[in-house]
């Protein structure tokens, strides 16, 4: 997280700058899944609040002092911690966020045995992904290739497999959206579309939990 803190500056102005409509669109397709979900709200990997402050998740965790007080500049109340370790007590949440956040995480399995933990039986966890699987993460898998700062330490996972993990601990997929079906470099199409695309860049899924 080092990295993180580094270029802290560098990460926002991104949502600003190159990455403005690729955010749009994202904003787009997840604000779609957050309707009428049980609160109380929190976001795992807040970064410096762009998707908290854009959605209205009023709280979240990160391990990046600097991005984190980038979002609390944003009014998000932040955690300075990991999703490894959510330093929460069970059943309190009504809903959590995982926006592309699962690929930069250390043990993923273990974010998600966390986040089953704190939510209530019958919450939400909505989660945004980078396929591994199509253009947009095997792009960014090749910038990473080419020693990207930030790509590098990113481990994309394909939709599948997120499921899957999803599933082992418990959450049923309730929705699916895709969009960012241009490839890289291109115009960006505007579409939101239902379920898992083939080629999407991102796919953002609802999921509920049920406890066993």
């Amino acid at each position: 997280m080092a990295l993180f803190d580094q270029l802290a500056e560098r990460y926002d102005s991104w949502f600003e700058g190159a990455g403005k409509a690729i955010f749009g669109l994202e904003v787009q397709a997840i604000r779609k899944l957050t309707v009428d979900l049980p609160r109380p709200w929190f976001e795992i990997g807040v970064g410096s609040g762009r998707f908290a402050e854009a959605l209205g998740i009023p709280w979240g965790i990160d391990p990046s002092k600097k991005l984190g007080d980038m979002a609390r500049d944003r009014g998000i109340k932040v955690i300075e911690g990991k999703g490894e370790a959510l330093p929460l007590p069970d059943n309190l949440l009504g809903s959590v966020f995982l926006f592309v956040t699962l690929c930069f995480v250390d043990d993923p399995d273990k974010v998600i045995a966390e986040v089953a933990r704190v939510l209530k039986d019958g919450g939400f966890l909505v989660v945004g992904i980078v396929p591994a699987e199509f253009p947009w993460g095997r792009y960014y898998q090749e910038l990473g290739r080419k020693k990207h700062p930030f790509y590098s330490h990113a481990r994309f996972i394909d939709c599948r497999n997120v499921i899957s993990l999803l599933k082992k601990h418990g959450f049923h997929v309730e929705n699916k959206l895709s969009t960012l079906f241009s490839p890289p470099g291109k115009e960006l199409s505007p579409e939101v579309l239902s379920g898992y695309q083939p080629d999407a860049g991102l796919v953002a899924l609802s999921t509920q939990f049920v406890k066993k």
